[in-house]
């Protein structure tokens, strides 16, 4: 009779194979609690609309030269209210406009002063774009950067990561067209300068997100 006792060795491996396929579970659950992402090697930025020319606003300092007027040649800086001061005009509307819309702004204007004025408008100085940093970084809130900081530039300016961090789980959420696009990237690929990551720029009003 002791051998009616005896395990058959199928029944003995399904408790293994219930752990087996519980285990799986688990980690399916773990990667869906990630949500909706696009690494940033798969991710397809929107290009820019026909008319991207650039756009003077409130914060950037600008060159101004007036041809052969020294004096009149100055740089300027655009004010909150979008305007700056020009000798002989006063205020002149700045924001809003390209540099060369501006230039011939000023131009026309400049033409009750001087003969045949010829005006060149450069951005000296972008204003800082503002993105907000959250969650496992040790300098929450909104980080100004300059125009065209990298991803990296910003997790620096923020103090770099806290002790609980998942460095494999950071996120970049941006809105395009209205619609939410979270994009991920791994620490070691931005220090490393592999893949697409190190050329990824930020945009104003982007969320970067450490788990």
């Amino acid at each position: 009779m002791p051998s009616a006792l005896r395990k058959s060795p199928s029944s003995s491996r399904l408790p293994l194979r219930a752990l087996a396929c519980a285990a799986l579970l688990l980690v399916a659950a773990g990667c869906s609690g990630l949500g909706k992402y696009t690494w940033v090697d798969e991710y397809q930025e929107k290009p820019p609309p026909p008319d991207a020319s650039y756009r003077i606003a409130a914060g950037d300092l600008l060159n101004i030269r007036v041809w052969n007027q020294e004096a009149l040649t100055t740089q300027a800086r655009v004010r909150d209210d979008g305007r700056i001061s020009l000798l002989f005009l006063d205020d002149v509307e700045a924001a809003g406009h390209s540099p060369a819309m501006l230039s011939q702004q000023i131009s026309t204007r400049l033409k009750d002063y001087i003969n045949h004025p010829v005006v060149t408008v450069a951005l000296e100085q972008a204003r800082p774009i503002k993105v907000t940093m959250v969650g496992e970084i040790n300098n929450v809130g909104p980080l100004e950067i300059e125009t065209g900081a990298s991803l990296l530039q910003a997790l620096a300016g923020a103090g770099g990561f806290t002790e609980y961090a998942h460095k494999d789980r950071v996120f970049v959420m941006r809105q395009e067209d209205g619609v939410p696009v979270r994009i991920r990237f791994r620490y070691e690929d931005l220090i490393r300068a592999e893949g697409k990551a190190p050329s990824f720029r930020l945009h104003p009003g982007d969320v970067v997100v450490v788990e």
